[in-house]
């Protein structure tokens, strides 16, 4: 791994404990220039994942707390009249960070929803005909709770789209739990989490992850597992193209996560479950069985063959 992701994975392992696996999975995310939803109960760290994220990255952090009465000014910002200069003047909303963290965004209405996600397509608001560009980098990490569905308002399928992947943290290992208990002196852990990458570095990485090689037998393997999904008796709606587009930045990702500049097979192999999984649309059928949509997957990765590496190349 590469020396400076290793030093953020060992910071913020300082507060998150047991969960490394989904720390390397969203900084993955991260390099692949990626917003990351985080579908999990109550109480499970998903917000102080994000805080710790931000202080390991020097990155500046927001938090929005959803509720049905959020607006979509709330997020992107608004104009009031200011008496000093006679005119119209643009306050800038809790959008405009690095990191913002969407606390429960399944508890607010679709139209701030939309508002939200249209800044993670576009990278910038219109506000009153103007156009504001937001942050570099901007990172959301949205969280929904699937246990209560009481005032929610699910993401429609499309717009989960704009989210390339989506992870459930879980409960704690034993040994993460009791580490966690015994580490509990009352003060804030986060305060022990040294900035390890400076933005700069952050941007530098995103845009060496982004110039990754990706071989055309390894891309055109990327093509036929989304292919796979669209020819599914089981599946209505497969993988867009956006969607084979994530893929190939989270394998680039998971290259440059290995310290490669080239990617191969395996990388894609990593990342796809997280891909994939909350893009598909299942029929009514396959929707009533159990993990259907990682079952399905699954069965994709024997089907469609993979390449063989020879050296830096990969053939069929």
């Amino acid at each position: 791994m590469n020396n400076k992701i290793e030093s953020l994975v060992a910071e913020v392992k300082k507060v998150i404990k047991g969960k490394d696996d989904i720390i390397v999975k969203i900084i993955t995310a991260i390099l692949a220039s990626g917003h990351i939803l985080l579908e999990d109960n109550p109480g499970l760290g998903k917000t102080t994942l994000a805080k710790t994220l931000s202080k390991a990255m020097a990155l500046e952090n927001k938090r929005i707390q959803f509720t049905p009465d959020t607006m979509p000014s709330d997020i992107v910002g608004f104009s009031i009249y200011d008496q000093n200069s006679v005119d119209m003047k643009f306050v800038p909303g809790p959008v405009f960070t690095n990191i913002l963290l969407a606390d429960e965004i399944n508890r607010t209405s679709s139209k701030t929803q939309a508002a939200l996600l249209e800044a993670m397509a576009e990278g910038t608001v219109t506000v009153d005909n103007k156009t504001y560009r937001l942050n570099d980098p901007f990172i959301t990490i949205a969280t929904q709770n699937p246990i209560t569905s009481g005032g929610t308002q699910a993401l429609p399928d499309s717009q989960l789209d704009r989210f390339i992947v989506k992870l459930s943290m879980g409960y704690p290992s034993m040994e993460g739990q009791i580490e966690m208990l015994v580490e509990d002196d009352g003060t804030d852990l986060i305060d022990k989490v040294s900035s390890v990458i400076s933005v700069e570095e952050l941007v530098e990485m995103r845009r060496r992850t982004a110039q990754t090689t990706l071989d055309t037998k390894v891309a055109e393997y990327i093509a036929r597992l989304c292919d796979a999904t669209r020819n599914n008796e089981k599946i209505i709606c497969g993988i867009s193209p956006r969607g084979a587009k994530a893929l190939a930045n989270m394998s680039k990702a998971h290259a440059f996560m290995e310290d490669r500049d080239y990617t191969i097979p395996e990388d894609v192999k990593a990342v796809v479950m997280d891909v994939f999984k909350h893009r598909l649309i299942l029929s009514p059928s396959a929707r009533r069985e159990k993990h259907a949509a990682r079952k399905l997957i699954e069965e994709m990765l024997v089907e469609v063959p993979e390449p063989s590496i020879v050296g830096e190349k990969t053939v069929y």
